[in-house]
C-alpha cells in the first residue's frame, strides 16, 4: 500500500502548528517539519509532538524550501500544507486508492478565511497538494507544482486562517518583484502583485498590475476566472466604469457560469446607475437579473470564488435591490432566505424593517 508523508515549511507558527499536526496524524505515515528561521516555540511544539524538525537557512525561495523538505520525506505520497491550515475532510479509501497511480496530482480544496472592509468572508480554492515522489517546486513564491501530470480533484478539505491580522506584503512584494522581472509576461505573478497593494490599501498600484496582468491574459489560465473579477472590483473602486464595463462585456460568454462573475455585475450596474442616473436607469433591471443568476447557478459551480455569491450575498443583495423599489414583501423574502443560511447582515436587517 503506497504510504504517506505530511510535509511542511514553518517559521514563527506557535500560534497553529500544533492544530495543523494534530488535523492530519491519524492519515499520514510519517511527518517532515522543515524550519526556516523560528524565533518563538514552534520547534518546542513540534518535537512535543515526537516529531523531529530540520533547518533551512531561508534563501527567499519558497520553492527551495519546500523541495529540500520533499527530499526528506521516505514516503510515496506527500500532503504539502502550510502550519496556518488544517485538514476538516479526508477520505482515506479514495486517498489510498488514489496514490496507485503515481502519474497523476492531487487537487485539495482549501477555504479561506479573509476579512475585506470589516467583512469575514469565506473564500474557496482548489491546489494542487498531493504530490507522488520526485515532484517538486518551482517560484520563488506562489511557487508552482513543477509536473506535467493531470491535476485531478479528490476529496481532501482544509481550512485556512492565516489571511487574518497579517500583513506578509514586505516579504512578499519583493519576491513577486523578482519572479516579474525573471518573467516580466507572466500574467499570474502581477496579478498576484496587484493583489499585495490591493490588501495594502494601494489602488492606483493595485490597478496598474491587475491591468497589466489582464492585457498579457489568454483567458484559459486557471486563475482567469478570479482575476477577472478582481480586476473589476478594482476598477469599481477606482470609478474606471467604462473600462469595467469592457472586461464585463469581453467576458460575459465565458464566465457565464461563474457566480461570482455575476456577483459582480450586480455590484456594478448600481454603481453605474448612481454615478449618471438619467443616462443609465434602463440598466435597472440588470443589477436584478445579475443576482437572480447568480443563485440560479448556486454554489456549486466549479468555480474557485467566494462562497455566498451563490447562495446567502446574492439574496441579501437581491434584498437591497427590492427593498430601494419599496418592494418590501419581496426584500424580506430574500433576507429571509438569507438569515436561514446563517448571514449575520441579513438577521440584522430583518427586524429593521419588518
Amino acid at each position: 500500500m503506497p504510504t504517506l508523508a505530511l510535509v511542511l515549511i514553518v517559521r514563527n507558527e506557535e500560534r497553529c502548528i500544533g492544530r495543523c499536526l494534530a488535523s492530519a496524524a491519524a492519515y499520514v505515515d510519517e511527518i517532515i517539519v522543515v524550519d526556516t528561521g523560528s524565533t518563538d516555540r514552534t520547534k518546542e511544539i513540534v518535537l512535543g509532538h515526537g516529531i523531529p524538525v530540520f533547518d533551512f537557512v531561508w534563501d527567499d525561495d519558497f520553492a527551495a524550501a519546500r523541495n529540500y523538505a520533499l527530499s526528506l520525506s521516505t514516503s510515496d505520497w506527500n500532503l504539502v500544507l502550510d502550519a496556518d491550515e488544517y485538514l476538516t475532510d479526508f477520505e482515506p479509501q479514495f486517498i489510498r486508492q488514489f496514490m496507485n497511480n503515481p502519474r497523476q496530482l492531487g487537487r485539495i480544496q482549501i477555504i479561506s478565511e479573509t476579512v475585506v472592509e470589516g467583512e469575514e468572508n469565506e473564500v474557496r480554492g482548489h491546489i494542487t497538494r498531493l504530490l507522488p515522489t520526485g515532484v517538486g517546486y518551482k517560484g520563488r513564491i506562489h511557487e508552482q507544482v513543477d509536473a506535467l501530470y493531470p491535476r485531478m480533484p479528490i476529496p481532501i478539505t482544509v481550512r485556512h486562517d492565516g489571511y487574518l491580522g497579517t500583513d506578509k506584503s514586505g516579504r512578499n512584494i519583493p519576491l513577486l518583484l523578482a519572479e516579474i522581472r525573471d518573467a516580466p509576461a507572466d500574467p499570474y505573478y502581477l496579478y498576484q502583485l496587484g493583489k499585495e497593494y490591493e490588501g495594502k490599501h494601494e489602488w492606483e498600484a493595485s490597478l496598474r498590475c491587475y491591468s497589466q496582468s489582464y492585457e498579457l491574459l489568454q483567458g484559459i489560465e486557471p486563475y482567469a476566472p478570479s482575476m477577472i473579477v478582481d480586476y473589476v472590483y478594482m476598477l469599481i473602486r477606482i470609478k474606471r466604469l467604462s473600462t469595467a464595463m469592457e472586461v464585463l462585456d469581453a467576458y460575459a460568454d465565458r464566465l457565464a457560469g461563474f457566480p461570482d462573475y455575476h456577483f459582480v455585475c450586480g455590484v456594478f450596474y448600481l454603481d453605474l446607475i448612481l454615478s449618471d442616473p438619467d443616462t443609465y436607469l434602463p440598466y435597472l433591471p440588470r443589477i436584478e437579473a445579475a443576482y437572480l443568476r447568480c443563485l440560479e447557478i448556486g454554489e456549486d459551480s466549479g468555480y474557485d470564488g467566494v462562497i455566498g455569491t451563490g447562495s446567502y450575498a446574492a439574496w441579501y443583495n437581491l434584498g437591497n435591490y427590492y427593498e430601494v423599489l419599496g418592494r418590501q414583501k419581496d426584500a424580506l423574502h430574500c433576507y429571509r432566505k438569507a438569515a436561514d443560511m446563517g448571514y449575520r447582515k441579513a438577521m440584522q436587517r430583518l427586524p429593521e424593517i419588518m
